[in-house]
């Protein structure tokens, strides 16, 4: 999701929850996204992380833009679309949870948010959060924008 703003163009960007991230900022925001199933639409699990990860749907009439696919550095392959739009006022991040043995050969298991917190950067910021491999994706939208959002 982006908005565009007096200052400039701000995107929507995710933390990871758990423990690993905790203290990492710079490098580990993300888009929201998850893992496709056989058979689904790309776009249609799109819309249904943006939901899962940030406890709020895409506006039924939002119109999506295309913003291709990269290959992150583990091998993921990750496909992206953005829309325009704004989060409520009262906005609070509310994701989906995953289950992980911690600390380390503990035995206890414990649960953490998808995503702790999400937030819009302004777009040269928002390089310098996101995985590296996602900035593509910022540079492209920024591109089909317009040169004013860059």
């Amino acid at each position: 999701m982006f908005r565009k703003r007096r200052e400039g163009l701000e995107v929507l960007l995710v933390h990871p929850g758990g423990p690993y991230f905790r203290n990492k900022d710079h490098g580990a925001w993300t888009i929201p996204k998850g893992e496709v199933s056989e058979g689904e639409g790309l776009l249609a699990r799109a819309r249904i992380e943006f939901e899962e990860e940030l406890g709020i749907a895409a506006p039924a009439t939002a119109s999506w833009i295309e913003l291709g696919s990269v290959r992150q550095k583990g091998g993921k392959t990750v496909h992206a679309w953005a829309f325009e739009g704004d989060c409520p006022v009262d906005f609070a991040a509310v994701s989906n949870s995953f289950e992980l043995e911690w600390p380390p050969r503990s035995g206890r298991i414990q649960q953490f948010p998808e995503i702790d917190r999400a937030e819009f950067f302004p777009i040269e910021e928002a390089k310098r959060k996101i995985n590296e491999a996602q900035i593509a994706f910022l540079d492209r939208l920024a591109e089909t924008l317009g040169p004013r959002n860059k």
